[in-house]
């Protein structure tokens, strides 16, 4: 893979990590558009490159979690489910969810349809968004925890799937995104060292390559911090209409792209 791929690649990651739009569906796709093969050395990067997008939350928020013993401990239970499936699913993960566009077309089109319903029913006032982080307790900690777990298949969005589910439960959008910033601190950065752990025989045999995964990381972290400041404000005054109408077209153009 050139320097181009990598700088393009680390960007989409960027960008997309912390929008409800699924980071891995759109580097999957963005590998195939630029005829980049899903070799094994790739998914390593693909998952390495994450941990640059997540170290923006710490770079963002560490004062703020530091200190907070409450908040530390639900993201602790809400961690918990997805580390479960991660371990358990490993295999399954890397071999059939990461292999199959049919899987994230299906995906971004059913959890699209879930964010246009559940606007609805915000909009309708049968979902009162009023709720802030500070109110999570472990039951509801646990229930988003779960909700994330789904994310193991690509598509669906690891940050979405956290989002929608705490709207069903009442928290308002913005913290809602808040907390799947936070959220994807243990579990992308988990999901990163046990990967590189599974993986240290194809890292050790690619360390000509080792300068790819640098680039990569750092090009993700820059453009996370511009996505995660602008998707706060955006959902300060917006819904999540939008993200849930873009899913819809790239999930039926994927499942169309497929059919032909």
């Amino acid at each position: 893979m050139d320097l181009l791929k990598t700088i393009v690649l680390g960007m989409v990651e960027g960008v997309t990590e912390f929008l409800p739009i699924s980071s891995t569906a759109h580097l999957i796709i963005t590998s195939k558009l630029l005829n980049i093969p899903q070799t094994d050395f790739q998914k390593l990067f693909e998952v390495f490159i994450q941990s640059g997008a997540i170290l923006s939350v710490v770079f963002l928020y560490f004062n703020q979690l530091k200190s907070n013993f409450k908040i530390l401990k639900n993201l602790f239970f809400s961690f918990l489910p997805t580390a479960l499936v991660g371990f358990f699913l490993y295999k399954v993960i890397k071999n059939v969810f990461f292999e199959s566009l049919i899987f994230i077309g299906v995906s971004l089109i059913l959890v699209g349809i879930f964010f246009i319903i559940i606007e609805i029913l915000v909009n309708k006032k049968k979902i009162v968004l009023k709720k802030k982080i500070e109110e999570i307790n472990i039951f509801h900690a646990l229930i988003i925890g779960l909700a994330q777990s789904l994310a193991v298949i690509p598509g669906v969005s690891r940050a979405g799937v956290v989002i929608l589910s705490m709207l069903i439960l009442g928290y308002q959008r913005d913290q809602s995104a808040k907390y799947s910033f936070f959220l994807s601190i243990p579990t992308i950065f988990m999901a990163s060292f046990y990967d590189l752990y599974k993986s240290k025989d194809i890292l050790l045999t690619n360390l000509n390559q080792l300068w790819i995964l640098l680039i990569g990381f750092f090009v993700s972290f820059i453009f996370a911090l511009i996505s995660v400041k602008w998707l706060i404000g955006f959902l300060k005054k917006n819904s999540l209409v939008i993200f849930g109408i873009y899913r819809l077209i790239i999930g039926i153009i994927i499942l169309k792209f497929l059919l032909l």
